[in-house]
């Protein structure tokens, strides 16, 4: 199933795809953060919950599409 190596190696993966954008473009990266302070709670706990199924359903797909 999963290890410690695939668990470390997501969490690896995940800090690299968050330094892409502030790297690559800090003002949107700026403009972006300070958009969402507007945002309500329940707004931002929505967009949480899109972000974590779409993470799953990918995840899923990976997993079972690659062998």
């Amino acid at each position: 199933m999963f290890g410690w190596s695939d668990l470390l190696a997501a969490f690896a993966l995940y800090l690299v795809l968050e330094g892409v954008m502030p790297f690559l473009n800090p003002d949107a990266l700026r403009r972006a953060l300070i958009s969402m302070v507007g945002l309500s709670n329940q707004q931002l706990r929505t967009l949480g919950l899109l972000s974590m199924l779409a993470g799953l359903v990918l995840l899923y797909f990976v997993r079972h599409s690659a062998g």
